[in-house]
């Protein structure tokens, strides 16, 4: 083991970079901004994956895939969106290399000019509805139901693994109605979704909402979002979900005869997260000795070590641990017998509780005969001694009460940093010496909310679905008020 990972008081930052690399999650490529994703860490990319995917599947999406490139006209075509995207493109710009006359390795072929650039995809609105124009002619082709698993590239002057990196991994899904209301239907499922696998897999309790103008998806109507709190207080949006309108439907020409023959343009949704929920799921839980993972994502459930004085003993453990292993295993529960010798089973100890392993048991020359092993749980650092008999039916129970012990704590922790403010004065000390979420109230002017963004560094997160009505006045302008809205420095 190296030396101790910096802690979380001391200097968060620190420890979340540290933490990523050390626990073999990711690391920082020779391409600057962009990132390798190790086994490990795409392991639980992976189970994400798969267990978005059957949800998706589940709501009746189908998956596809469009091209990485977009040619620089389509993203003229809707202003907004091109607008709020225009910063962030990578451009190619030529098709071919050559050899450098001075013998200095290869240069980009002056006479390979492409007639018009592609852009390198940062989301795929454009090339998706482009595409949707031959697919959709009468309300027969609708809802149409597409996501893709994909990459996208946003240009990142800083980068931090995970949480933001030029190039990343998302899926997003793009569907297409032949009503506004089916598709704002579409757009509030998809948000649940969202949530449900938030809160149920990732164990990361998530407050649902709607973004202002000012933070919406550029092109959409209205962006709907899943905002969680990490330890040190900031929010990270977790996931969104957008009404696009008729938006791209307009800009494309994507029209469908409806059951009367009369034309009219579709009405569209978007919808996405990305790899940056591995950032999310690592500063929700982690704790200053590693990685804290909920059993449903880890890539390995339980780990069993000997603990040994010579071979004899070693294949007698061996042998019963085979037996515990196969019982495991028959109730879909991943498990790993670390028996290699080069390191001291404290070493290994260590390792499996930096990379965030749930159970760890234990068996040495004392349980055979007795019967036991030891179980230690990743969350609480409890151990306790437990019989071999039934042991499968409780690792089953107890990796189910270490997830829902996780999401409880992350709930704990996000209410009792979340408060409500009536003053600038009372937002500002907060907001400097707890952080968190600020329940304020605010006019719903745009400038209001870039003056107090400016001022604090705090964005509006969102506005809260279903709360209650509450007449106030602004914290910021004292003009009257509607409801509050979370407020909260972000990542």
């Amino acid at each position: 083991m190296s030396k101790a990972l910096p802690t979380r008081s001391e200097n968060y930052s620190e420890w979340y970079n540290e933490l990523v690399k050390r626990a073999d999650l990711a690391e920082n490529s020779a391409v600057r901004g962009c990132m390798v994703i190790k086994p490990y860490g795409y392991s639980i990319w992976e189970k994400m994956q798969r267990a978005l995917d059957d949800m998706f599947k589940e709501t009746g999406h189908t998956n596809a895939y469009f091209p990485l490139f977009i040619p620089k006209s389509y993203l003229s075509k809707e202003a907004s969106h091109v607008e709020g995207f225009a910063k962030e493109c990578a451009v190619v710009t030529h098709y071919r290399l050559k050899n450098d006359p001075d013998g200095k390795g290869v240069i980009v072929d002056p006479e390979a000019k492409l007639e018009e650039e592609l852009i390198v995809r940062p989301t795929s609105e454009t090339v998706i509805w482009s595409t949707y124009k031959n697919w959709i002619q009468s309300y027969r082709d609708l809802p149409l139901l597409i996501n893709q698993w994909a990459n996208v590239v946003r240009w990142e002057m800083r980068t931090r693994l995970f949480l933001r990196t030029t190039e990343f991994l998302w899926q997003e899904g793009h569907t297409a109605h032949s009503t506004a209301q089916e598709a704002i239907a579409e757009t509030r499922q998809m948000l649940e979704v969202y949530a449900q696998f938030a809160e149920e897999w990732m164990a990361v309790p998530v407050i649902k909402g709607v973004k202002t103008p000012n933070e919406r998806f550029a092109g959409a109507e209205d962006t709907y979002c899943i905002e969680a709190m990490m330890q040190d207080g900031k929010a990270l949006q977790a996931g969104t979900s957008h009404f696009l309108g008729q938006n791209f439907a307009t800009a494309f020409d994507v029209k469908f005869q409806d059951k009367d023959g009369k034309l009219d343009y579709v009405w569209g949704t978007s919808w996405g997260v990305s790899t940056r929920l591995m950032g999310a799921l690592i500063m929700a839980h982690s704790d200053d000795a590693g990685l804290v993972l909920p059993p449903k994502l880890a890539p390995i459930q339980v780990v069993i070590v000997p603990i040994y004085r010579n071979e004899e003993q070693l294949a007698q453990i061996s042998e019963k641990v085979a037996e515990i292993t196969k019982d495991l295993k028959k109730l879909g529960i991943s498990v790993k017998y670390d028996s290699s010798d080069n390191f001291k089973p404290g070493f290994k100890f260590a390792e499996y509780e930096l990379k965030g392993v749930p159970v760890r048991l234990a068996m040495g020359g004392r349980d055979l005969e007795n019967g036991t092993v030891e179980v230690a749980r990743r969350d609480t650092k409890t151990k306790e001694t437990v019989s071999v008999e039934g042991i499968a039916i409780y690792i089953q129970n107890l990796l189910e009460d270490i997830q829902q012990s996780i999401y409880k704590k992350a709930l704990t922790f996000r209410e009792e940093n979340t408060y409500k403010v009536d003053s600038f004065e009372e937002f500002n000390n907060i907001l400097d010496t707890k952080g968190g979420f600020i329940l304020a109230h605010w006019d719903g002017t745009s400038e209001t909310e870039e003056k107090i963004k400016e001022e604090t560094k705090a964005t509006i997160r969102c506005i809260p679905l279903n709360q209650e009505a509450e007449e106030g006045v602004c914290i910021y302008s004292g003009k009257p008020s509607k409801g509050r809205v979370i407020f909260a420095r972000a990542y």
